[in-house]
C-alpha cells in the first residue's frame, strides 16, 4: 500500500507542554479524589456549619460524586490528548473548554468554605490550569493545529 498519509510535522514545545501539564492535572485530580475519600468527615463537618443539626437535609455524598467527576473529566482529558498531538483543532478547543470548566468548578468550590487542605489544593491547581490554557492557546499550538488546513486531504 502506498504511503497516502502525509506525516505531520513534529509537535511544537507548546503542544508537548500542554500534554504534559494535562497529565499532571489528571494526577492532581486523582490525589484530590483520594483526599476527598480520606477527609470525608472533615468535608461533612464543613458542610454542616451552615445547616442546623435538626435539619432533615442529609449531608451530600461527597465521595461518589468526586469519583464520578474524576473519572469523567480525566477520561475526557486523556482521550483528547492524542487528537491534540495529531493536530486536531477541535481537540484543542475541547481541552480549553474542559480546563475552563475545571477552573470555574474550583473557584465555586472555594465559595463553600471547604477544609483548609482543600483550599490549598484548589489554590495550587489554579496556576497549573493557567499554564495549560497558556500552552493550548499559544501561537505555536495554533499554527500546529492549522498547519494541515491547506495541505491535500489525507485519507
Amino acid at each position: 500500500m502506498d504511503h497516502q498519509l502525509d506525516e505531520l510535522p513534529a509537535a511544537p514545545r507548546s503542544v508537548n507542554l500542554a500534554v504534559w501539564l494535562v497529565v499532571v492535572l489528571v494526577v492532581v485530580g486523582a490525589a484530590v479524589t483520594v483526599l476527598t475519600a480520606l477527609e470525608r468527615d472533615a468535608l461533612i463537618e464543613a458542610w454542616s456549619v451552615g445547616h442546623p443539626e435538626d435539619s432533615a437535609i442529609q449531608p451530600p455524598a461527597f465521595v461518589p460524586v468526586a469519583v464520578v467527576l474524576y473519572v469523567v473529566f480525566a477520561g475526557l482529558l486523556l482521550v483528547l490528548l492524542p487528537f491534540l498531538k495529531t493536530a486536531h483543532n477541535w481537540a484543542r478547543w475541547s481541552l480549553v473548554s474542559l480546563v475552563v470548566v475545571i477552573v470555574l468548578a474550583t473557584v465555586a468550590s472555594l465559595r463553600t468554605d471547604p477544609p483548609m487542605l482543600f483550599v490549598l489544593c484548589a489554590l495550587a491547581s489554579l496556576p497549573l490550569n493557567a499554564a495549560i490554557l497558556y500552552a493550548l492557546l499559544h501561537r505555536d499550538t495554533g499554527a500546529f493545529v492549522h498547519a494541515d488546513t491547506h495541505a491535500p486531504a489525507r485519507l
